[in-house]
């Protein structure tokens, strides 16, 4: 019976929760999601396609787990994860007090700052997750990502149906920004610091007198700073926090620069 048909039938039943074809397919699931060999969101084309079943693997792994407690050095911990070993094998550089849990998948050529990634997430190569960033249960990283300092991608694991956060290749995330639930940052795009963004977000595109509005996506190569809108409530009118599209990445634009140099390149104080 196939890996998916298994997860399936035990989401609907639990009861099979028991038996060990069961036990062994949502292990099996788990090593896939930790080599990244099977993920929980993948690129189709220019769209992404969301492996819900993948989800409840995830989900279904957690009771069929026993605490226990794990021992680093004079560090105690009591969970029911195992915690990511053999970086040296995986090509990954992991600075302490970084943290990732099993059945995430990083990529040889990450770098971990201290920080954490979350179970079901994918980090893909040459991403660097910087110190105090979180990749949330779920979140998808593409290759030669920054992640800066205080950046949070939220995890998805519940609701079953929410889209995870998918920030894709070369785009470069500014300091405490936070990124949640159903977001798409394309890319190459710039996001500037202290920017939030939701799966409803409002993001405004300002580079033109005729109004343009994103819905928790970020165009490939945009740069991206905080900004608000007036919103009428019983209340009053009141702000409302959204971002903005100030520009594009230029071609000359070294993939690595500094979040700051792009700013720059459009009047942005920082």
């Amino acid at each position: 019976m196939q890996l998916k048909q298994l997860i399936e039938q035990a989401w609907e039943n639990r009861e099979l929760l028991k038996e060990n074809n069961t036990i062994e397919a949502i292990r099996s699931v788990m090593e896939e999601l930790d080599k990244g060999r099977l993920r929980v969101a993948e690129p189709n084309g220019d769209e992404w396609q969301v492996n819900e079943w993948v989800k409840k693997a995830v989900l279904l792994y957690f009771p069929i787990q026993q605490m226990k407690t794990i021992e680093v050095g004079p560090f105690e911990f009591h969970d029911k994860m195992e915690l990511k070993k053999n970086y040296a094998d995986l090509g990954v550089r992991v600075v302490p007090h970084a943290v990732a849990r099993y059945g995430a998948f990083l990529a040889s050529g990450v770098v971990m700052m201290p920080s954490y990634v979350n179970i079901g997430a994918y980090v893909d190569s040459g991403t660097m997750v910087d110190t105090w960033a979180t990749v949330g249960s779920c979140a998808q990283v593409g290759k030669n990502v920054h992640l800066s300092g205080g950046v949070g991608l939220g995890g998805v694991l519940e609701p079953l149906q929410a889209a995870p956060v998918i920030v894709e290749d070369g785009a470069f995330i500014g300091s405490r920004s936070i990124l949640v639930e159903g977001c798409r940052i394309g890319k190459e795009a710039v996001i500037g610091a202290g920017v939030t963004i939701t799966g409803s977000s409002k993001i405004f595109d300002v580079t033109s007198s005729e109004e343009k509005i994103y819905k928790g996506y970020v165009p490939p190569r945009s740069v991206v700073i905080p900004g608000s809108y007036t919103k009428k409530f019983p209340a009053g009118e009141f702000q409302v926090p959204c971002a903005l599209i100030i520009g594009q990445r230029k071609e000359s634009t070294d993939l690595k620069t500094s979040l700051n140099d792009v700013l720059r390149d459009h009047a942005v104080a920082v």
